[in-house]
């Protein structure tokens, strides 16, 4: 197989695991998990794994300038713990399907931001998608009768979190290898949550729990949510362009839906279905229209 190849294996294996998010997240919550546990479970955990293997992140740890460190905190606070808290919530309040659409608004926000912060223009085309997903949000909208308003609009909160994290994090990744981006951006986002009672209350409900298969949805959240995907990303940027890679990103959302829709027996209505189709749509043009940036980790 040819590297592109092995590549393009690589970036889908990433955006499907990435896709199971909605699917553990909603498990948690079923076992009485709150969003905010949820998220602490994710980022802690990830944090210890990433302990463990601190002999791998510290060539880069040792290079890092203290510069650097406040956009590298400000990259984490809102990619890793404001993006993964908005998304569980929605996924909470609105089910998993409609969350991972309305995360990936993303593209829009960052267009307006863009504009507004950076002072960059917008073509006509990205006009037109704005316009497209904008449609596509409202349809999900209209069609979301059995959707909580708040899970609407923490939806589209992690998605303008998203979005931040990439506008007003360019300067974060300018000479920072991905690897070290990665143990910052969950190590910053885990201090903040380990000065709260969140992980603390997580880890005794788990530990409680009679049910023990909520330890194997633990680990998952923490490997095949959080760190596998990673890993598989940065693998297959080396073999391709980003803006190459971030069309099979898309494969994340159909994932969601489709595990949404087979396994939790979620019903996603015709306007819900059309909407989350725009809303895709308008993602996966927008990739293939304008280079986009290294991916951060959900």
């Amino acid at each position: 197989m040819s590297p592109r190849f092995i590549g393009i294996l690589q970036i889908i294996g990433a955006a499907v695991c990435w896709g199971t998010l909605g699917l553990i997240g909603t498990r948690l919550h079923q076992l009485h998990f709150t969003s905010s546990q949820v998220a602490a479970v994710r980022i802690v955990g990830a944090l210890a794994v990433l302990l463990l293997l601190l002999p791998l992140f510290w060539p880069y740890l040792r290079n890092l300038h203290w510069r650097r460190l406040p956009f590298l905190a400000l990259q984490s606070m809102l990619g890793m713990l404001g993006m993964s808290w908005f998304y569980f919530a929605a996924v909470t309040h609105a089910g998993s399907a409609v969350a991972v659409a309305l995360l990936y608004t993303a593209p829009v926000w960052s267009l307006i931001l863009a504009r507004l912060i950076l002072g960059e223009g917008i073509r006509p085309v990205q006009a037109l998608l704005t316009v497209l997903a904008a449609t596509g949000v409202a349809l999900t909208m209209a069609g979301g009768i059995s959707a909580q308003p708040v899970g609407l609009l923490f939806g589209l909160l992690s998605g303008l979190c998203y979005a931040l994290y990439g506008v007003l994090g360019k300067r974060a990744m300018q000479g920072n290898p991905p690897m070290l981006v990665l143990f910052t951006s969950i190590a910053f986002s885990a201090l903040v949550l380990l000065a709260t009672a969140l992980p603390y209350d997580a880890a005794a409900l788990l530990w409680q729990m009679p049910n023990k298969s909520v330890w194997l949805y633990a680990l998952a959240l923490v490997l095949t949510g959080t760190l596998l995907p990673y890993f598989l990303f940065i693998k297959g940027l080396e073999k391709m362009p980003a803006a190459q890679a971030s069309v099979f990103t898309i494969i994340e959302p159909l994932t969601a839906v489709l595990l949404a829709t087979l396994w939790l027996g979620e019903h996603i209505g015709v306007l819900q279905a059309l909407g989350i189709a725009l809303i895709v749509a308008a993602a996966a043009a927008n990739a293939v229209l304008r280079p986009a940036p290294k991916r951060m980790p959900l």
